[in-house]
């Protein structure tokens, strides 16, 4: 038999844990109410037995047995909770206020009855079997004197204690109960809008998100463990909805710039074909300008694929080096190339730069941003490359060209995927190169800025200025 869907639900089953549990220590502790309770009571007779037998006794050491007996008829016409036995020193009872003598003419000194039955008659007649605690004593002249306690009322009180222990007991397991229902009900009401949210991203709608009492972010007077799961599930989302739509928006990209050096390809080859048809050009020949045209596809897709592998698994293979090493590097490597353009190519490097990261990664970084700047930057103007530590700690690769620059507002799409401004669109390029050199700050825990370079002079400028900015190192080597 399958059993209701409420039984088989974890917070369920945790609530009947816990509420066995508590039931285990409420009865734990309504069994020690209760024994401490008639521990009480049977310690409050004995001690005012004991009290009589006491009184009874200074009246038999000074007055004599006649006067014992005289105060023992008395208190027996006076009634009361206390049971008395007088026999003399041939066992013949004196003086009883029971129907039937617990005394035993073979116990020594004295004897404590723990519990002793005997037969009580009510006044409508009813006769009824109570129990009772005693001292029984022998006498210096040779009597015998038993002085006892009707437990009755005790045992009728420690009868309502149990029922009204019982009656707790159950107060707490339908109290427990219910309340375990009621936190049972909330949980699952909660956790349901987590699965229903997480059934509708499995069937595609990523823009489902768990609803919270406050949408605010970090942490939340008086949230609890599911708004803190829910608010993280909700960030997931956030950064799986733009995800999605960066790779979207890539593949748009990728499509759009691949199809012109595709159909140039496609129109090269066509025309390749028609002039080796035509005894124009060599086979050679065509078949070059193919390879050509696949190596500038083969490069972009590499470039897309460098940038996943970063963003998904951070930089690879880190290790510890001099970052003022490799912009010295750079600038031997690129130095020639500004020349050769006609630019003023200049380095300013500290010493003692260490960093931690994946040195290849780097090296490019700083390579397409160098290269950028040589690019843009017309002839006669100049490029600035500096290493240096900033005075956080962090270290600084900068380079400053004077070039056209980048408008503030288009500063942060150009390290976008594929943007390329309308002024490089003559110039030839993928535009990955700024998108990757933010993905290789992103893996290094670092960060990229791009800035106003030294102003417009001399028909120059305004140039550009790119920081790339890292964290030093943890150790030394």
């Amino acid at each position: 038999m399958r059993l209701p869907s409420l039984f088989r639900r974890t917070p369920f089953r945790l609530t009947l844990l816990f509420l066995a549990l508590f039931a285990a220590a409420a009865a734990a502790i309504l069994a020690y109410v209760y024994v401490a309770s008639a521990q009480e009571a049977r310690a409050r007779a004995r001690t005012d037995v004991e009290t009589e037998v006491a009184s009874l006794m200074a009246i038999y050491r000074t007055r004599g047995p006649d006067a014992l007996n005289s105060a023992l008829v008395e208190r027996v016409v006076r009634g009361g909770n206390y049971l008395y036995v007088l026999a003399g020193r041939d066992g013949e009872i004196i003086t009883t206020s029971l129907s039937d003598s617990p005394l035993d003419r073979d116990v020594g000194e004295q004897r404590v009855w723990d519990t002793f039955t005997f037969t009580d008659t009510a006044a409508d007649g009813t006769v009824e079997r109570r129990q009772g605690f005693g001292v029984e004593m022998k006498l210096s002249g040779g009597e015998r004197l038993f002085v006892g306690q009707d437990l009755g009322d005790t045992e009728a009180y420690l009868g309502r204690l149990t029922q009204a222990l019982w009656m707790a007991m159950g107060m707490v397991l339908l109290l427990g109960a219910t309340g375990g229902l009621i936190v049972s009900r909330n949980l699952e009401r909660s956790m349901g809008r987590l699965n229903t949210v997480v059934n509708a991203v499995q069937e595609g709608d990523l823009k489902a998100r768990v609803p919270l009492r406050n949408p605010a972010r970090g942490p939340v007077e008086g949230g609890d463990e599911l708004e803190e799961l829910g608010r993280g599930l909700n960030g997931m989302l956030d950064r799986l909805e733009a995800s999605m739509a960066s790779i979207r928006h890539a593949g748009d990209a990728i499509a759009h710039d691949l199809r012109s050096p595709l159909t140039r390809m496609r129109a090269r080859l066509e025309v390749a074909l028609i002039d080796a048809e035509a005894g124009k050009v060599s086979g050679v020949d065509a078949l070059s300008v193919a390879l050509d045209e696949a190596d500038s596809l083969l490069k972009t897709f590499n470039t897309v694929l460098a940038i996943a592998r970063l963003q998904a698994g951070g930089a690879p293979d880190p290790t510890l080096f001099d970052a003022a090493e490799l912009a010295a590097d750079m600038a031997e490597l690129y130095e020639p190339a500004a020349e050769d353009k006609g630019l003023e190519f200049s380095a300013e490097i500290d010493k003692g730069l260490m960093i931690e990261g994946n040195r290849p990664f780097l090296a490019q970084a700083l390579a397409n941003v160098i290269d950028n700047a040589i690019k843009y930057t017309p002839s006669g103007g100049a490029v600035m490359l500096r290493a240096r530590r900033r005075s956080s700690g962090e270290i600084e690769y900068s380079i400053t060209d004077t070039g056209p620059g980048v408008p503030e507002e288009d500063r942060p799409r150009v390290i976008e995927r594929f943007v390329r401004l309308d002024n490089s669109r003559t110039e030839a390029g993928s535009g990955l190169g700024l998108s990757l050199v933010g993905a290789v700050m992103e893996a290094h825990q670092g960060r990229i800025q791009l800035d106003e370079g030294p102003g417009a002079y001399g028909g120059f400028g305004p140039g550009l200025r790119v920081a790339l900015v890292l964290p030093p190192a943890t150790a030394t080597a």
